[in-house]
């Protein structure tokens, strides 16, 4: 991975934008590695939260402007369109990977957080921010319509008036700001020993039950009430018998620290 790099910090991962001489701009290569460093983390069982940051003091200033420049110009117009559909749709899978893993997943934010970095941040579960960072539907001013996520998260994040304000103006929202809509979470000073503060407090639990908590939040958001609560009868039905509980009710029992196995 050129641009993209892992990093395990005990039981806690994180994944980096390394491009930060163009502001951690999101290159061809970027957009590839992006799901496969995601995989990575979540396949590790030692693993129990991920975090998605940048170097350099930015998080990212949203895609490389030369991929649109590179858009298919020979063929059939059907010809072009399917393959600007098939890429749309790869780039799509880049963001989603956040929200589909079964490890929650934490954004920390400093500096530009733009266009395809605002896509990123509603994928993931949490959004730490630091008390420099500027966030921008910034698409629109460039004459596109978002189409990597960020139509779709944002309005499960804020309010339909907020998300109208910030696609429609594109505007530069500043962290205070972002922190009072709903947009972040956090407003910290360092926004990536929070975010990895965060993930170690997850990472303490049992896995079964925060990869199941999340599962099951992510497939219930698009239920009635009464078919979650199906869902999540039938999730524990198949999970709750697991070593992980009876070594929690036994540590408890004994007063020590639980060591969990996710099993």
């Amino acid at each position: 991975m050129k641009h993209i790099e892992v990093e395990r910090r005990e039981r806690v991962g994180i994944i980096w934008l390394d491009r930060p001489d163009k502001g951690n701009a999101l290159s061809a290569d970027m957009w590839g590695d992006l799901p496969d460093a995601a995989q990575e983390l979540a396949e590790d069982r030692d693993i129990g939260a991920i975090v998605l940051t940048g170097r350099g003091g930015v998080f990212t200033v949203g895609i490389d402007l030369a991929m649109l420049v590179d858009l298919p110009a020979e063929g059939s117009p059907a010809a072009r369109n399917q393959t600007t559909y098939q890429e749309i749709k790869s780039l799509q899978q880049s963001v989603s990977v956040f929200s589909d893993i079964d490890v929650p997943t934490i954004a920390a934010v400093s500096g530009w957080c733009v266009g395809a970095g605002v896509d990123l941040i509603t994928a993931c579960d949490m959004r730490v921010s630091g008390k420099n960072a500027v966030y921008s539907v910034r698409e629109t001013r460039m004459g596109l319509v978002a189409d990597v996520g960020t139509l779709q998260r944002l309005p499960k994040i804020v309010s339909p008036g907020v998300v109208a304000d910030l696609v429609y103006t594109g505007r530069d929202v500043r962290a205070p700001e972002a922190l009072d809509l709903g947009l972040v979470d956090r407003l910290v000073d360092d926004p990536l020993a929070e975010a990895i503060a965060i993930g170690e407090r997850i990472a303490a639990n049992p896995p079964l039950a925060v990869r199941g908590a999340k599962r099951v939040l992510r497939e219930g958001s698009s239920m009635s009430t009464d078919q979650a609560l199906e869902y999540v009868a039938l999730w524990n039905a198949a999970f709750l018998q697991s070593n992980d509980l009876t070594e929690a009710l036994q540590a408890f029992e004994e007063g020590r620290k639980p060591d969990f196995t996710g099993s």
